[in-house]
């Protein structure tokens, strides 16, 4: 495709140009923004070609670019994209453009560097994506770190340092377990290719503790319960682009590994400890919704919210051992995975746009305390449309990309245990009440307070953003096909190799 090494120009140019935005300097912050928003355009429009050239009906791995890395070692740099990782890698693109169009008149200090950081944070997640090398994997893992470490320290809020160091403890503890599980792979095949990993025969003893390792990383960053504690911390401290990048791209990298990891390598273990994923995933959808009732910053309220949704990702990722176990139906097994992957991206969408909404009235009021606001449509009455949609695609509803996915997720629920279904479907209520207690403290009644009256609605910029995601909600759940076409090959084939377990 343009006879370039497409996912290699994706990985690279925004890194590359975030080291040359880095160099303009402070001096010149509007050339540093426009270079930015020119790279970030320059790498969402060659990540289209990806979605365009893409074979539809396969579970192959395509685009692969493959050359020798670390030869000792047996380690390539191989990459690869397939149904899983092409919208997370489109969804990856399509942020980053929005986060530097919504940081470009509130970041005032060390301008150059800001953009620079997301740059070069957005070509090392889409690095994660595209990786078919377990150490290669690793790298970008770990490397995507350091750019969210200082987006928190350098420019977030009051007890920066803490959650950015509670975020870095947190997320690079349960790596090193990974990198322990990655060792021994390659210990026992001679390489670190994928595709070596799946196909070697491990004992199931091996097996589980491989899932664990593996489990200590992924349920890290997903997050699941209870090492979820680290989000909250890190979302109110972290500016509004930090928040959507970790909203939108970094928890779905949790997701992301089990699927291209914990399932395929340790089928049986993933069976065998399928009740514990689907306990704790469970109290994600219960629990952590009921946290976010009580909540009063709006962005700690948010990121509540996405651990509770991010709940029904590793619910749907694991219910299939069930359902495969329990009536042999491959199609329900497959339907959860797509439920998982479909509200990955929702997510993504969604919990990016409350952000920026947050975003928006905090760089006119800074403050993000429910109590402080009421009123806001009396002032503001397109942003209000903007943040109602985007609430009620929070809460689930009909029409919306928040719905799909949360649908096929329960509707698979039913296949393995229709109590599932019902402690799942709860999260359709819970997820409503705080949504819309938050709706209706924050935007609706009579104006509060003479600060709320000095409001002004969005600008042209504000609007453009909000405006692409909410056309971007509205799409995904009206017609979800050209996203399920993709991934369903590809879930079809994870769901056959999981109907082979022992266990």
């Amino acid at each position: 495709m343009l006879g370039l090494p497409l996912l290699s120009s994706l990985i690279w140019l925004p890194i590359v140009g975030g080291i040359a935005v880095l160099l303009v300097g402070d001096a010149k912050a509007s050339a540093a923004r426009w270079l930015s928003l020119l790279i970030s355009l320059g790498t969402f429009a060659l990540s289209l070609p990806l979605w365009s050239g893409f074979e539809l009906g396969t579970a192959s791995f395509q685009f692969v670019e493959r050359m020798a890395w670390i030869p000792s070692l047996h380690c390539d740099y191989y990459l690869g994209v397939d149904g899983i990782s092409l919208p997370l890698i489109v969804l990856t693109t399509f942020t980053t453009v929005l986060v530097i169009l919504a940081g470009w008149g509130s970041v005032e200090k060390r301008v150059s560097q800001y953009f620079a950081a997301f740059l070069i944070l957005e070509g090392v997640m889409i690095g994660v994506f595209c990786a078919l090398d377990g150490l290669l994997y690793y790298v970008f893992w770990e490397a995507m770190l350091i750019p969210m470490f200082l987006i928190i320290g350098v420019w977030g809020g009051v007890r920066r340092v803490y959650a950015t160091m509670k975020f870095f403890l947190y997320t690079f503890f349960g790596s090193i377990f990974m990198l322990i599980a990655l060792v021994y792979l390659y210990l026992k095949t001679g390489t670190y290719d994928l595709g070596a990993f799946y196909a070697v025969h491990l004992s199931f003893n091996e097996q589980v503790l491989i899932f664990l390792a593996f489990f200590a990383a992924f349920a890290v960053k997903v997050p699941m319960f209870p090492v979820h504690t680290w989000l909250p911390d890190a979302h109110v401290e972290a500016p509004t682009g930090g928040s959507v990048v970790l909203a939108a791209i970094m928890l779905k990298m949790g997701g992301y590994g089990f699927l291209r990891f914990s399932l395929p390598i340790a089928p049986d273990a993933s069976h065998y400890l399928s009740w514990m994923m689907i306990a704790l995933s469970l109290v994600a959808v219960l629990y952590i919704g009921l946290v976010a009732l009580v909540q009063s910053d709006m962005k700690k309220l948010i990121a509540y919210s996405s651990i509770a949704h991010m709940g029904f990702v590793t619910l749907g990722c694991f219910l299939a051992w069930d359902i495969v176990a329990a009536t042999q139906s491959l199609h329900g097994a497959t339907l959860g995975l797509s439920g998982a992957m479909v509200q990955m991206i929702s997510h993504g969408l969604v919990s990016g746009a409350l952000f920026l909404c947050v975003g928006v009235l905090y760089d006119r009021m800074h403050t993000r305390d429910i109590g402080a606001y009421g009123g806001v449509i009396n002032k503001m009455p397109i942003f209000g449309a903007f943040m109602v949609l985007f609430a009620m695609a929070n809460a689930g509803l009909p029409g919306t990309s928040g719905f799909v996915g949360e649908f096929m997720v329960i509707l698979a629920s039913f296949h393995a245990n229709p109590w599932y279904a019902l402690l799942a479907a709860v999260t359709l209520i819970t997820g409503a009440a705080y949504t819309l207690w938050l709706v209706k403290r924050v935007v609706f009644g009579p104006v509060a307070n003479e600060h709320v009256e000095a409001l002004t609605d969005v600008n042209p910029r504000e609007f453009l953003v909000l405006g692409i995601l909410a056309v971007a909600v509205l799409a995904v759940g009206v017609y979800p096909k050209p996203l399920t076409d993709v991934m369903e090959p590809t879930l079809r084939h994870l769901v056959d190799l999981l109907s082979t377990s022992k266990f």
